[in-house]
């Protein structure tokens, strides 16, 4: 990782021993008076003071400090360089100029003259005569006078060049390290007296502690409140150990090197949640010289400190490389950090305008200043990076909350649907055809793409268009008919009182060609809704009045009613809608009229179809479990996707939740399913049990609704996940109650048929075949039993139908 700090609130690089303002030095194990020798992360935040309630009354600290993490990594410096007070020049700052010690004395040649004298005999035989000759000779020497051949000499040269060259660039050298040494020593005192400055303006009830994931400690940075109990306060632990704490959201549980326990409780969830996090992956890795050397300083044992107590260490993560760790370290801090400043800047993309989230739950009491020295920071193409990682994870959690939302309105559907058919009425309905198509439902006889019954009258014309001018000829024709659609589903309305009523849009002609080529083949002559209109209606019985009614008004002009989804055999559309359809030919042309049922209108109002839309796209039906979505998603993932779920609920914290926000409910659900799939089930406990609380309260679910117990099969999982036996069966003796219940209010609703049949005159014949008549016999008794009850809710809700007649 680079050594400047990054674009978050910035911490000590070096995270030296600073004395703790109100709090006796030497007492806490710490690495001082040396840089650390090993990579790691500094996070700095705000806790809970153990004597002070969170959050605090009104008024009193309302605001909360947000996560401070700095994700510059401590960088490998030289011992001896981290604690002078004073920046002097010691003699490794001292100049350096006449340091060294390399042969930098140039070679110098001198010539060396050589006089020799060399006697020669002349003439021949006994006339030879002796001459003498003197002759000098030059010859190259160095200072001691040694010969030195042009191969020694140029060699000699060339050295002198070259160590020359060295020397010029080790002192340069040598001068950068001591301007950058002095740079950081200054660096140092500056932010460790910022630090000492802005320790001093903490809230009363608040402790601030460093964690710092090189030695693995965790420090009391800030001073003391007036209450605080100073017998137990952690002023310093190695950690060996870290865990979510069942009792809060903001707990976690710190185990250090000697077996000592502590909890700290954050002052924001999403601290707590980022801090564990960290501490996870800082005990999954190789323990460094520095955490070494914090554990013998505390007395702990060494060998002991492992990788078990890190679900990092397991499964695919546990075979990552040291350098592989330190990466997604730095890229999941980088990620928090990023999201975090976000949440205090109140620029979230899609916050509410006019609702600026200072700080998420209200804004900041209390903060530290980002501080940027020249070079110091993040270049923008890293921010860009962090930005871009930060895109892809929100939307792959906006899928997976759609996925959980889909999946939670399809059991809506599921369960009113259920109730519904305790209607007395219903079984009556339920055994109406005549017109009644079957639907699409094809294992049961119905009918699906280019077999689809009902068309568009074909007009020779068409033979010779292509299917967008035909699609455009119909919606013309649609047009035509819209007018002559809308007077009768007003008189509809005005007979029955409609709870809801919509006309139009005609469907255009891409949309039509885009609907054939998905259902029918291309086939634009089977789409029979361009000209549509919608009616609610408040009950199955209005529904039965609406069917009379249109039968006895304008019944030679209906080509279809279809009931199909309404059936008890059938299945629903896609995410679990059901409804039903009537086709009416209007101006020779197919119009449709969806009637909806107010009790399933209301779970998604007019974006029904956008529900249908996308649980027919993403197959959710195929989902048992909206947590299955996570399923083969790395460790690294999961952790980053809890980062975004935290900034989806950070303007709502788990402790201000009230039953009537459905749109956080629905984030810490989604959250839920990533607490169990990370291991973090005691926060999984902690928020199942909080929406468990909301959904009784609401006036609308209450204690045995349906989600309710979902909540409750989840939460029995997060507890047997802690091997919290007991309560986890307490937990399945409640669910299985619930559904004994549901059974007997079924039980109860075909008794109550049955009584108003029996009480009818019939003569009591044996039947010999009664055995493989006796279903047969049942649905018939039930059928007659619900027609009684249509009659008699007729007479006394709709008796205007018999003028009808």
């Amino acid at each position: 990782m680079m050594s400047g700090e990054s674009p978050q609130d910035a911490t000590s690089l070096a995270n030296s021993s600073t004395p703790t303002p109100g709090v006796t030095d030497g007492k806490s194990p710490t690495i001082s008076s040396t840089f650390k020798s090993s990579t790691g992360t500094i996070l700095e935040a705000a806790f809970v003071d153990p004597a002070y309630s969170w959050p605090p009354a009104d008024g009193v600290g309302k605001n909360a400090i947000e996560l401070q993490a700095s994700t510059a990594l401590i960088k490998s410096v030289s011992p001896g360089d981290a604690a002078d007070d004073e920046i002097s020049l010691t003699p490794s700052l001292m100049s350096s100029d006449d340091e060294g010690g390399e042969n930098t004395s140039r070679p110098r040649f001198r010539t060396k003259r050589i006089t020799e004298q060399e006697s020669t005999k002349k003439g021949f035989l006994c006339c030879k005569t002796t001459e003498d000759q003197v002759i000098t000779n030059e010859i190259r020497v160095d200072d001691q006078g040694n010969e030195v051949t042009d191969e020694e000499a140029m060699r000699l040269q060339s050295e002198y060049t070259k160590n020359r060259t060295q020397a010029k660039s080790n002192k340069a050298a040598r001068k950068k390290e001591r301007e950058a040494r002095i740079a950081l020593k200054k660096k140092k005192k500056r932010r460790e007296n910022r630090a000492k400055e802005r320790y001093k303006r903490v809230p009363e009830g608040i402790l601030v502690y460093r964690l710092d994931t090189s030695d693995r400690t965790v420090t009391l940075v800030s001073g003391p409140s007036s209450n605080t109990n100073l017998d137990t306060l952690l002023e310093s632990i190695v950690v060996v150990h870290a865990k979510p704490s069942g009792n809060s959201r903001r707990g976690i549980l710190l185990t250090g090197s000697n077996g000592e326990t502590h909890e700290l409780v954050a002052c924001e969830q999403r601290t707590a949640i980022a801090w564990l996090e960290s501490m996870d992956m800082m005990l999954a890795g190789k323990i460094s010289e520095g955490a070494t050397a914090a554990l013998k300083e505390s007395g702990g044992n060494v060998a002991s400190r492992g990788k078990g107590s890190s679900g990092w260490a397991t499964g695919a993560e546990g075979r990552l490389s040291q350098t592989e760790r330190e990466e997604i370290e730095e890229r999941y801090v980088n990620l928090a950090a990023y999201s975090n400043n976000l949440i205090r800047a109140g620029a979230l993309p899609g916050a509410s305008s006019g609702k600026k989230q200072q700080g998420g739950a209200g804004g900041i009491y209390y903060t530290v200043t980002q501080v940027r020295d020249d070079g110091e920071e993040y270049d923008e193409e890293t921010l860009e990076s962090i930005a871009k990682r930060r895109a892809v994870i929100k939307d792959s959690w906006d899928f997976f909350r759609m996925v959980c939302s889909l999946l939670r309105d399809k059991r809506k559907y599921d369960e009113i649907f259920r109730r519904m058919q305790l209607d007395p009425v219903y079984p009556y309905l339920n055994s109406m055809t005549g017109l009644n198509d079957p639907g699409d439902d094809v294992a049961m006889g119905g009918n699906m793409g280019e077999d689809k019954p009902l068309s568009q009258v074909h007009r020779d014309q068409y033979d010779g268009m292509s299917n967008g001018q035909i699609a455009q000829d119909l919606v013309k024709r649609a047009e035509v008919a819209l007018p002559s659609l809308v007077e009768i589903c007003k008189a509809l309305a005005g007979s029955l009182g409609m709870e809801e009523v919509g006309v139009g849009p005609v469907k255009d002609a891409s949309a039509a060609i885009r609907k054939a080529e998905k259902k029918y083949e291309g086939d634009v002559l089977k789409v029979t809704d361009y000209c549509r209109a919608l009616l609610v209606v408040k009950d199955f019985a209005t529904l039965l009045a609406l069917l009379e009614l249109a039968r006895d008004s304008f019944g030679p002009l209906i080509r279809r009613v279809k009931l199909s989804t309404l059936k008890n055999d059938r299945a629903a559309k896609p995410g679990g809608y059901r409804d039903c359809i009537i086709n009416l030919e209007l101006k020779e042309h197919i119009c449709e009229i969806q009637i909806h049922l107010w009790p399933m209108w209301v779970v998604c109002g007019v974006d029904g179809f956008r529900h249908y839309r996308h649980c027919l796209e993403y197959s959710t039906d195929t989902f048992g479990d909206p947590f299955e979505a996570l399923a083969g998603l790395d460790r690294k993932t999961m952790a980053e996707l809890i980062v975004m779920a935290e900034e989806a609920v950070a303007e709502m914290p788990l402790e201000t939740l009230e039953w009537y926000h459905e749109k956080f409910i629905l984030d810490y659900f989604a959250e839920v399913g990533l607490f169990l799939h990370h291991g973090l089930n005691e926060w999984a406990e902690t928020t199942l049990r909080a929406l468990i609380k909301l959904r009784c309260q609401s006036p609308d679910i209450g204690p045995d609704h349906h989600e309710t117990m979902t909540l409750y099969k989840y939460l029995e999982k997060a507890l047997r996940a802690q091997k919290k036996k007991e309560e986890a069966d307490q937990t399945a003796e409640k669910i299985f109650r619930n559904e004994q219940m549901k059974n007997t209010e079924k039980e109860q609703a075909e008794k109550s048929l049955w009584n108003q049949w029996i009480m009818e005159p019939f003569e009591s014949i044996m039947d010999p075949n009664r055995k493989e008549r006796e279903e047969e016999e049942r649905i018939k008794k039930e059928v007659k039993a619900s027609k009684k009850a249509w009659r008699k809710i007729r007479e006394e809700r709709f008796k205007f139908l018999d003028g009808a007649d």
